[in-house]
């Protein structure tokens, strides 16, 4: 592996730069459309989204004690006997649901190809700055971006993204 002096990853880094926004634009000019022309999505939406859960009742006291996630269903997962399938209320007819697997060594979170980067929640501004304080007491590492997003790690280490954007616009800039 080459090393490279300063100027020469400063050089690396303005050309690669330069090179990943000439492909943005190519991919932008070739594939999205304007709102006007684009067609229907054929889905209806996330019904949910399934992570993995090393300990139940620590998912459950995470997201619905510290983030205000209200549980709203856990019973069997049909495809693993003993393992738990649990649901959380995201507002908006949107789930955030868990599974658990015991006696699996399912190991650590990882990023992965294909796997998740990380999970973004819009909620209301006024509540954002209330969640912020949230994890704030209760010790969760976090990180505030742009003055609208926080990322934090759950309990497995998966990062989640507090957004106080409506759905629908990043950093307001309509996305849909």
């Amino acid at each position: 592996m080459r090393h490279l002096l300063r100027e020469d990853a400063v050089t690396e880094t303005v050309e690669s730069t330069e090179h990943h926004e000439a492909e943005r634009a190519r991919i932008r000019e070739a594939h999205l459309r304007p709102a006007a022309s684009r067609p229907a999505s054929t889905a209806r939406g996330i019904h949910h989204t399934a992570l993995i859960s090393f300990d139940v009742e620590r998912t459950v006291r995470f997201y619905q004690d510290v983030l205000g996630f209200p549980l709203t269903e856990l019973i069997e997962n049909r495809d693993y006997p003993g393992s738990s399938h649990f649901f959380f209320d995201l507002g908006n007819g949107n789930l955030l649901a868990f599974f658990d697997f015991p006696g699996l060594e399912v190991g650590p979170y990882a990023e992965v190809l294909g796997g998740l980067h990380h999970l973004a929640i819009s909620v209301d501004e006024a509540r954002w700055a209330e969640l912020v304080g949230r994890l704030e007491a209760a010790g969760v590492e976090h990180v505030v971006h742009s003055g609208v997003s926080v990322y934090f790690r759950d309990p497995d280490g998966a990062r989640i993204e507090l957004i106080a954007d409506p759905l629908g616009e990043m950093y307001g800039q309509h996305v849909l």
